[in-house]
């Protein structure tokens, strides 16, 4: 099965959160920080979205950092995803 968002929303699969800090020490699952950093699944068509043009700013595959309450969590298939309209994507991450 496959999600094909509509309009002006992006599917995004969060990346893992870290199980280390910087200095090697070992974190246990509850103290881990849900990364706002995920990977675009697929995208919108974007267009006419209440009145106002919205072109589309991001492409399958890209690295994106979100907002941290947005969005609406989704499984599917065993896997989560998130739906996120693309206004609360915050920035793309370049290598």
């Amino acid at each position: 099965m496959k999600l094909v968002p509509l309009g002006d929303r992006v599917v995004l699969k969060q990346l893992e959160a870290e199980e280390t800090t910087k200095s090697g020490i070992l974190l246990p699952e509850k103290s881990q920080e849900k990364p706002q950093e995920a990977l675009v699944v697929a995208v919108g068509p974007g267009g006419v979205i209440d009145g106002k043009e919205v072109v589309m700013q991001v492409a399958e595959g890209d690295k994106v950092i979100y907002s941290k309450y947005s969005g609406t969590n989704v499984k599917l298939d065993g896997e989560e995803f998130i739906i996120v309209k693309q206004g609360d994507i915050l920035a793309k991450v370049g290598e």
